[in-house]
């Protein structure tokens, strides 16, 4: 097949313009889907983001799992689309392959490290596309462009070909425009769960790191679940302000010392080229001793026995799913990266603990979308995304 897309967003990356038909009809037939590149896609390079990365490893000869799986229910290959490189950033900016247009504030970044599938499904060029989510990969460009994304539970989709960054929280996710599509990718990919919420909660330190504009949609949202569901209402702080940054911390240490391990003799050995602010986290990740990642692993078993416990078999969390709109594409670094951090502390929950979580988009007083999230318990993913639908024909 003819690649016949117009790539007016610079999503693609210069070696993913290829169509591939599907192997089977089924449950996703007429639909079109790119693949971050970061997926393997047999044939074809992956190249992680990275010219030294595209140029030092082998074309795949095997789909990565997740990728056969759309081909076989009927979803035609659209190609690669751009990713940050290693997929080690929220911001949606790459050194080398530039900046994809977020169609939804052409004026700002598209979110990252899933930034070309975002800009391509913004962009309406196809209807879904694959991303990741390690640290907010999906989440966060779901925010920015006002799209439905799904960090999934750790380990449910299969991640076998996929291009690892911190591989206690890697996740295979996709992002979409329509929630009906974005429900039929999942009916594909997920396992049905017999899940019913009785209880809302609210993170309030976590709610109190998004800016303002979030707070009414947060607000709306919660409301709106209560009386849904008839259930009760829990609205506590997850240990302070104070203890999320430290929780982000206990994230990036451990995660810093696995991407390390996968990719540090890569690193040594080819010496990459990398934009400023990725070079910089991996020179931190080479410094993370063993020591200090035991002491990070020990401190995220704790966390995530604790998220799962708050939670339990019957509870939904609300939470912003980033904290800010989309930073403006001219932004300055240390702005930029102060709404990284109080956005880590937001997705790291999820991550820590392993869960799933839903961002629906919603529309703001600013020119800008956002996303809201939903946190459910480990398995519940499908369940999760038609409690967001759900939600969302109420308060969109």
């Amino acid at each position: 097949m003819n690649f016949d897309i117009d790539d007016r967003v610079g999503a693609w990356v210069p070696h993913g313009r290829f169509m591939l038909p599907p192997t089977r009809r089924g449950a996703l037939d007429g639909l079109r889907f790119a693949v971050k590149d970061v997926f393997d896609v047999a044939g074809h390079p992956t190249g992680a983001g990275n010219p030294t990365w595209l140029a030092t490893h082998a074309i795949p000869t095997r789909h990565a799992g997740v990728v056969q799986q759309l081909l076989d229910a009927g979803a035609t290959l659209a190609g690669k689309v751009l990713t940050d490189e290693l997929a080690y950033s929220l911001h949606g900016d790459n050194a080398h392959y530039g900046t994809p247009v977020n169609s939804a504030a052409p004026d700002c970044v598209p979110g990252g490290s899933s930034s070309g599938s975002s800009a391509a499904v913004a962009a309406r060029l196809v209807d879904f596309a694959l991303g990741t989510d390690t640290g907010g990969s999906t989440r966060v460009p779901a925010s920015y462009a006002g799209l439905w994304g799904l960090r999934t539970t750790h380990g449910l989709v299969p991640r076998e070909g996929l291009v690892p960054l911190h591989p206690s929280f890697d996740t295979a996710t996709w992002l979409a425009h329509e929630a009906g599509i974005f429900e039929r990718v999942g009916a594909v990919l997920l396992p049905e769960a017999d899940w019913a919420p009785r209880r809302v909660l609210v993170p309030r330190d976590a709610w109190t790191l998004a800016d303002e504009v979030f707070q009414v949609p947060l607000q709306r949202a919660r409301d709106a679940l209560a009386h849904d569901l008839s259930a009760s209402v829990e609205e506590a702080t997850w240990g302070g302000e104070a203890a999320l940054a430290d929780w982000r911390q206990v994230y990036a240490t451990a995660g810093a010392f696995e991407g390390w391990q996968v990719h540090g003799a890569w690193i040594q050995a080819q010496q990459p080229h990398f934009g400023a602010p990725i070079a910089a986290r991996w020179r931190a990740a080479s410094a993370v001793t063993a020591q200090d990642a035991a002491r990070a692993r020990e401190q995220a078993g704790a966390i995530r026995a604790a998220v799962r416990a708050r939670l339990g078999p019957d509870g939904v969390a609300v939470l912003p799913s980033a904290a800010s709109l989309a930073p403006r594409r001219d932004a300055d670094p240390a702005s930029v990266d102060a709404v990284r951090l109080r956005t880590m502390a937001i997705t790291c929950i999820a991550g820590l603990a392993g869960l799933p979580q839903v961002s629906l988009p919603l529309r703001s007083d600013a020119p800008r979308p956002l996303g809201i999230s939903l946190l459910g318990a480990a398995g519940s993913d499908l369940a999760l995304i038609r409690l967001a639908r759900r939600l969302h024909a109420r308060i969109a």
